[in-house]
């Protein structure tokens, strides 16, 4: 398994992860959608992906946005997306992609790597807190606007 920092070389293979993972979350395909909205990602350099391959095979993703903390002055990561291919599931991949990304936040002096995720996916809530993830209890958060 090799892990790498995406760029416009993979773009078709980013396409497919992405409209799989919109899917997942119960949205209807869209890979021309996928394909420029993670175009755009790239070129405005607006996030960071990294990119799951099992040989010629790519298997997964995640994508990092950037925030800062005025209180204290520093870059954090937002780690929106994580999606893996159902054949590679149970297989560590969704751990070393979530591992690129803490290097990365390490690497780029952030603060640290915020993520969320839905109150009953208890697989990846059992992933985040092994890997050292703490669940949040000191704050509430917010939305507005859809």
């Amino acid at each position: 398994m090799m892990i790498e920092k995406a760029t416009l070389q993979d773009l078709e293979a980013l396409t497919e992860l992405f409209d799989l993972y919109r899917i997942f979350y119960k949205q209807e395909s869209d890979l021309q959608g996928a394909r420029n909205f993670i175009k755009d990602r790239i070129e405005n350099g607006e996030s960071v992906i990294f990119i799951a391959k099992d040989e010629e095979d790519s298997v997964g993703f995640v994508q990092l946005y950037p925030t800062f903390s005025s209180v204290s002055m520093k870059r954090s990561w937002v780690l929106n997306d994580l999606y893996v291919k159902k054949n590679a599931r149970k297989n560590g991949v969704g751990e070393q992609l979530l591992q690129a990304a803490i290097t990365y936040a390490k690497e780029t002096g952030a603060k640290g790597l915020l993520l969320e995720t839905a109150s009953d996916n208890l697989t990846a809530q059992r992933l985040y807190e092994r890997i050292g993830f703490k669940k949040e209890t000191t704050y509430f958060y917010y939305f507005s606007i859809e």
